[in-house]
């Protein structure tokens, strides 16, 4: 690069280091201003061999494929999911955080490229210091409310009593006093403003407190385990690893479209599965199989979080079919599971020659079982 950049600022007639003042000042004398000296410079550096930009273009890419090496991936299937996270050793040490959520004994790592495994150390990880300042600082904000809502109760004891004072007081007219109902009144629409006002306090700070009681309570579940951090020892020093685990996430949905056109004997079911809006920041797979009973490579789907993926496609027999030709959709049909898997309880929408005639309940059926399917009308 270095060498590049020398011949550069030769051909464009630019001072190089080390060059005497007499030859800058030749240089300078054949170029006769400073927008011919742009040129020139821009001429040379586009008349570079393709070879070099070529270079940059691939170092960006190794940069840019070193920064994304550490993504995680998450596949969801009917039961649960799978998080897959790589890692590159620093100094012969890999690192991978393991959430709390990651369930116990479920635990893979495998060498890349040549790397090998030597060591696993399985450790605990600490409470995180600031979340027990947090949880100390919301028991005491509790305490403060229940020591409010003490002096309300006394409060309210006192504008009690004063209320019952005012209100049981005989009427005297006196000189100071020449309307004695009206002070009386006075007295009791007092007691009573302040007994309203001790009710509304009393009322936010229970409100309060359970909040702040929510709060403590999702402090100290995310405060029992912090979670476990594998440091796994490889050869060589920057050799590479891939953690698989399974974590306490819900599996996919089932969702069907069953279709029926015209006269056919046949309905189309096709399965989807509904992803769960959760594990931010992974790319997300689904599988059709289940966790329990998937193969080492399952077959798998590109997904997006909150979204449905395709899973399979089903031609199946139908029979005993009823369509209603009212103005609202009535339809009822018996489907036969002719394939040799179960198709599990989820919701279906139905579609008759290409027309959405509602969503019904489809209470799944196991291989060669029948069921029937109607509409909630």
């Amino acid at each position: 690069m270095n060498r590049l950049l020398k011949d550069v600022m030769r051909k464009a007639g630019c001072q190089a280091p080390g060059t005497e003042q007499s030859r800058h000042n030749n240089q300078l004398a054949e170029v006769a201003s400073t927008a011919q000296r742009r040129r020139r410079l821009s001429a040379i550096v586009f008349q570079q061999p393709v070879e070099t930009a070529l270079h940059i273009i691939i170092l960006l890419l190794a940069i840019a494929a070193e920064a994304c090496a550490g993504g995680g991936r998450a596949t969801f299937f009917s039961d649960g999911a799978v998080v897959e996270l790589e890692a590159v050793a620093v100094k012969g040490i890999a690192t991978i955080s393991l959430p709390a959520g990651a369930l116990p004994g479920t635990l893979r790592i495998r060498p890349e490229r040549g790397a090998r495994i030597q060591r696993v150390d399985i450790q605990q990880l600490r409470p995180d210091a600031r979340g027990e300042k947090e949880l100390d600082a919301l028991i005491e904000q509790r305490s403060r409310l229940e020591d409010r809502l003490g002096a309300l109760a006394t409060r309210e004891e006192i504008f009690t009593a004063a209320a019952k004072s005012q209100s049981g007081k005989a009427p005297r007219k006196t000189k100071s006093n020449p309307d004695p109902l009206q002070s009386i009144r006075r007295g009791t629409d007092f007691a009573l403003a302040q007994l309203e006002a001790v009710y509304t306090a009393r009322r936010l700070a229970q409100q309060e407190i359970r909040r702040i009681d929510a709060r403590i309570a999702a402090a100290r579940k995310g405060g029992k385990h912090a979670g476990n951090v594998a440091r796994v020892a490889v050869s060589p020093k920057n050799g590479r690893i891939t953690a698989s685990f399974a974590v306490d996430t819900p599996g996919w949905t089932p969702w069907y479209d069953i279709r029926i056109d015209g006269r056919e004997e046949s309905a189309l079911v096709t399965l989807y599965g509904h992803v769960p809006a959760c594990l931010d920041g992974y790319t997300l797979h689904v599988s059709p199989a289940s966790l329990a009973g998937a193969s080492a490579e399952p077959p798998i789907v590109p997904a997006a979080a909150g979204q449905r993926a395709r899973l399979a496609e089903f031609r199946l027999p139908v029979g005993e079919e009823h369509f209603g030709n009212g103005l609202l959709p009535s339809f009822a049909f018996m489907l036969k599971n002719a394939t040799g898997a179960d198709l599990p309880a989820g919701e279906a929408a139905f579609f008759r020659s290409g027309e959405y005639w509602g969503t019904v309940r489809f209470a799944g059926m196991s291989s060669g079982r029948s069921i029937r399917i109607t509409s909630t009308r």
